[in-house]
């Protein structure tokens, strides 16, 4: 077995670049890796320890990548590194490598898909992409010239067959527009294919672990593909009461979906993953054959009734893990949100210390799995400790049938929402969800929303 790292920025990442690609372009006998991140630079990789994180994997090769966050822009933003440094990073990059016994393989930056009035690419990243080339021939490091691939490739294509291989964000008007930079599922597979036979002719030792006819989009990819471009989605979201329409972010999130998505809030109140199973309501849901399946719980599976009582390293994840099977054995894609955090403050900040232990046990298993994390717990987490608690009280639900299970004798309901709670916590779902299901972008209204105004 042959383990291979993909280090780099979001042109590299499973979810807007290159990597689901790559990775599916080789054979099963390597183990394929993607370490990029979105955002990251030469500079921020290493700051936030993400190169030390690479390094501890092991792996036998690097295909290290950046440009696109280190150009320097009239922003200036705290990413950017001017040439020099860009060229002293990669030199420390490939040193460090080498001395862990890993061999570095240099990839020129993707290039943006900005085409001119001539038909033809110009790209933005020239100077960083002869650097590039430079480190490589100081240092005897295979190079693949991805920059040069990619707009020879673009070149002959054309702009509209470029689109076609784009994702989509919000313009700052709120609609929608094409992403010169990220990839969808056919962009990566492209791409990706290109990577992994350069990389076979620049080191002829990996040649025999690249497929040799391109990968086939797998069905998420055919599906997500269809949803790019304008096909009807499914999304049901499973939960407790804090997803349920009473109560929960459930109204929220579909509230903001455009009318190509059929959204249904099959959450029940009062339901943990052991009785949402045990009573037949996850067979009914699963016979919504729902493209995309939301799955929330953890409130109800701490409490000590045996009819619902989970523990989060057993049989919680046991469960969460027989809902993605089953969720993908209909063809749909699954994905696991951490429990929406309760409004309960303690030394000025809310305490959520219990639902942590099943927030971690969904992202480990969403990790071993394979399938998307929504982290609802640190992300509301987070909002409500920029509030007071009467300003987390906005939020507070008013005769929610399970408020005294949830809340005992307080008279507040911390756990419910009220109308701008379903807004707010909805919304946060939509968003995040949209970031790492980038084909569902487009059926998200508008922008992401701002933080709400704040009680005086």
């Amino acid at each position: 077995m042959v383990r291979i790292d993909l280090i780099g920025d979001s042109t590299q990442t499973e979810n807007a670049g290159y990597g689901r690609g790559f990775c599916a372009n080789l054979s099963p006998k390597v183990d394929c890796l993607d370490m990029a991140k979105g955002g990251a630079s030469t500079k921020t990789y290493r700051q936030d320890g993400l190169w030390e994180r690479a390094l501890e994997t092991k792996p036998d090769y690097m295909l290290i990548q950046f440009g696109h966050n280190d150009e320097v822009s009239p922003r200036h933003l705290p990413r950017e590194v001017p040439l020099p440094e860009y060229i002293d990073n990669l030199k420390r990059f490939v040193t460090e490598a080498r001395a862990d016994g890993i061999q570095p393989i240099l990839v020129t930056p993707l290039t943006r898909r900005y085409f001119g009035a001539d038909g033809k690419i110009h790209s933005d990243l020239t100077a960083y992409s002869h650097a590039m080339r430079s480190v490589a021939r100081q240092m005897h490091v295979p190079l693949i010239d991805l920059q040069e691939k990619s707009i020879a490739y673009l070149d002959k294509a054309g702009e509209a067959e470029g689109d076609k291989l784009s994702i989509t964000k919000k313009g700052p008007d709120g609609k929608t527009e094409v992403d010169k930079t990220h990839l969808n599922w056919a962009g990566s597979y492209v791409f990706g294919r290109m990577v992994a036979v350069g990389m076979g002719k620049a080191v002829p030792a990996l040649a025999q672990y690249v497929l040799p006819t391109p990968a086939a989009l797998p069905p998420q990819g055919v599906k997500a593909m269809e949803v790019i471009e304008g096909g009807p989605v499914k999304i049901v979201l499973v939960g407790d009461s804090t997803v349920a329409t009473q109560g929960g972010w459930g109204p929220g999130f579909c509230a903001v979906m455009t009318a190509n998505v059929t959204c249904i809030d099959d959450a029940k109140n009062g339901r943990s993953t052991k009785s949402y199973i045990d009573e037949g309501l996850w067979s009914k849901a699963l016979a919504q054959h729902g493209d995309y399946y939301l799955i929330q719980f953890g409130h109800n599976d701490e409490k000590p009734d045996p009819r619902r009582h989970t523990d989060p390293e057993t049989s919680y994840a046991a469960n969460l893990r027989l809902f993605i099977r089953d969720v993908q054995a209909i063809g749909g894609v699954p994905v696991l949100v951490s429990p929406l955090a309760r409004r309960t403050f303690h030394d000025g900040k809310p305490s959520n210390k219990d639902l942590e232990l099943y927030a971690n046990a969904a992202r480990r298993v969403a990790e071993q799995e394979g399938v998307p994390f929504v982290d609802l717990l640190a992300m509301s987490d987070r909002l409500l400790s920029t509030m007071t608690q009467a300003q987390a009280d906005q939020f507070d639900a008013v005769g929610h049938p399970d408020q005294r299970a949830e809340n005992g004798s307080a008279k507040l309901d911390r756990t419910h929402l009220d109308e701008e709670g379903k807004k707010v916590f909805g919304r946060m779902v939509a968003d995040n969800l949209s970031r790492q299901l980038v084909e569902l972008g487009p059926d998200v209204v508008g922008t992401a929303a701002p933080a709400p105004q704040m009680l005086k």
